[in-house]
């Protein structure tokens, strides 16, 4: 598909939605998800000849519904626009849809059984519930009627129908940002000219350490922050802050820092960030959702305060995921940059292996990848289609 045609596809259809979200309808937000460009771009072997069209084995299209958690916000909607290249590459028929709010379990399990009823050869589906679609799931194991996850997935599937799951791999996405701090010439050198006595801190800020994205970003991020920083100071880099993650050594030159929140509400994570930034040190903040982005830039006056003369201007800050406040605070370089996920890829990667397994082909968890972008790409035409309000 041009790509230029899709961008001003997703873009009317955002502003359809949105004028439907004025008239009265709300849209629902997603969970918030590897740096090369042409990640989001399907695989050349993704195109076969026209002679290969998938069939139903009636001589119909072979039809999919792709069932996700929401369908409103503009995240989902560039998961459909993947998932409707790939339907147009591979001669299927999908039907994309999903709950207008990501807490309508019952909704989602309705359309779910709607599209049951049409004997689909095989189902995409990120669940708001794996225990509401067990018995559909179950059904889909016994009918033969294999399941991809995508995105969040189906989480914990016991019936053995989800045969694969198309999904950012939050651990290697969050250590691009990592990998993006090491590209940054001033905080290298205070790495670098870290000592015991004055020791550098970079700070990872979480909403909890419950969540498996959260978790698997946080992760990421310390392990590769770590690694990283024993380049510059061997043997004496210490992990602190919380338990699941703490490494300390005796006398650290590089100290990271990880600091979760008490609870996932926008005023707990700022007043985690008020902590860290009153630490002695501090040279760099990930923060590792857009819900920690949030209670960060609340604390540091809604980014006011890293801009060029303020408090925390020569603060190195990188978040994670989308949203009108974080894309601002890149715009205005108050960021150093932001990783996010690529919704697309995940659309399309979903429809491929759904095509794979109905077909018997044996088809394994895809990482969909993720993009980092900055104040120099923010606008670019396929990084614009990833980043969403």
């Amino acid at each position: 598909m041009n790509k230029k045609r899709l961008l001003a596809a997703i873009l009317s259809a955002s502003m359809m939605l949105a004028l439907a979200a004025c008239g009265g309808g709300a849209a629902s937000n997603p969970p918030a998800a590897s740096n090369p460009p042409a990640a989001s771009n399907p695989p050349a072997a993704s195109n076969p000849p026209a002679a290969s069209t998938p069939t139903g084995g009636d001589g119909e299209k072979m039809y999919i519904p792709v069932m996700a958690k929401g369908f409103q916000h503009q995240f989902w909607q560039a998961v459909k626009a993947g998932a409707d290249a790939a339907a147009a590459d591979l001669g299927v028929e999908i039907y994309f849809d999903g709950p207008g709010s990501e807490t309508e379990i019952d909704k989602q399990v309705n359309m779910v059984k709607t599209e049951m009823a049409k004997n689909p050869k095989a189902m995409a589906l990120a669940a708001l519930s794996t225990d509401a679609v067990k018995e559909i799931l179950e059904e889909c194991a016994e009918k033969n009627i294999p399941v991809i996850g995508f995105d969040s997935g189906v989480p914990d599937d016991t019936s053995g129908a989800v045969k694969a799951t198309a999904a950012t791999n939050n651990e290697a996405a969050a250590a691009i940002a990592a990998e993006k701090f090491n590209e940054n010439a001033d905080l290298v050198a205070k790495m670098k000219a870290a000592t015991s006595a004055d020791p550098v801190v970079i700070g990872c800020i979480s909403q909890d350490a419950v969540s498996a994205s959260v978790t698997g970003r946080t992760t990421g991020f310390v392990n590769k922050m770590a690694e990283i920083a024993e380049g510059y100071q061997a043997g004496k880099v210490s992990i602190e802050g919380h338990s699941l993650w703490e490494k300390k050594v005796a006398d650290p030159a590089i100290i990271i820092r990880v600091e979760i929140s008490a609870t996932t509400e926008a005023t707990s994570v700022q007043t985690a960030a008020t902590s860290l930034l009153g630490t002695k040190g501090l040279a760099a903040v990930f923060c590792s959702n857009e819900g920690a982005v949030t209670g960060f830039l609340a604390a540091v006056s809604d980014g006011e305060d890293l801009a060029e003369g303020g408090r925390y201007a020569d603060l190195v800050v990188a978040g994670f995921d989308a949203g009108a406040a974080q894309k601002n605070a890149v715009r205005q370089g108050w960021f150093y940059g932001s990783v996010t996920q690529d919704p697309y890829s995940i659309g399309y990667n979903a429809v491929e292996m759904a095509v794979k397994a109905a077909r018997g082909e044996a088809v394994s968890d895809v990482d969909t990848g993720a993009q980092w972008y900055n104040a120099d790409n923010i606008d670019d035409e396929m990084i614009a289609l990833l980043v969403y309000d």
